[in-house]
């Protein structure tokens, strides 16, 4: 279970209310358990040769540091693979199919298997940390904890404005920033 962060108070100490500005994030079960299974694997170097494979889409983050890719296992001589997409209809997916395959049989692996896995749905909050920078650098304004803070990835401006609810994929809303006028994709929080 998560909380909105946007909504949720929290308590303090003393045991009266905060707002949700004074809570720290904490990891959802299911990304803290997605880090687990990495962590825990017997095979590290699957995981390792898989960091290889980007987002098509955003080629400076991994499908690992996305969230996407949730487990590897080995099977009876084959490497099965789970993956997550953004949203239910991401027409990456199949590129990123293709890519963890290639990926494999060039580590050694000629056999996997790619499994596709919607529930739990993939949220911006499996999104690592070291990816959030990425992203902006990249021009793309991360998702955030608070539901209204969006800086303009290019010059850390808070004067931007939403163009659109879509902008170059589902998964992401156009901005534009009202000092250096760039526009922006941003991830929605999700």
């Amino acid at each position: 279970m998560i909380y909105n962060l946007c909504s949720a108070p929290t308590r303090a100490r003393n045991g009266s209310l905060n707002n949700a500005a004074d809570t720290i994030a904490a990891l959802p079960l299911e990304e803290y358990q997605r880090r687990m299974r990495r962590a825990d694997s017997a095979q590290p170097e699957l995981w390792a040769l898989l960091d290889v494979v980007k987002d098509p889409e955003i080629p400076v983050i991994s499908i690992w540091e996305l969230g996407v890719l949730q487990d590897i296992e080995q099977r009876e001589g084959s490497v099965i693979v789970t993956i997550t997409p953004t949203y239910s209809g991401c027409p990456a997916m199949s590129v990123i199919a293709e890519d963890v395959v290639s990926a494999l049989g060039e580590g050694g692996y000629p056999n996997s298997e790619i499994v596709t896995r919607l529930s739990p749905a993939w949220s911006t909050s499996w999104i690592v940390e070291e990816a959030q920078e990425a992203l902006r650098n990249y021009g793309i304004a991360p998702p955030g904890q608070a539901c209204d803070e969006v800086s303009c990835p290019q010059c850390g401006s808070q004067n931007v404005r939403r163009v659109s609810e879509f902008g170059s994929t589902a998964c992401k809303a156009l901005y534009q920033c009202g000092d250096c006028a760039e526009p922006f994709d941003r991830f929605k929080p999700i």
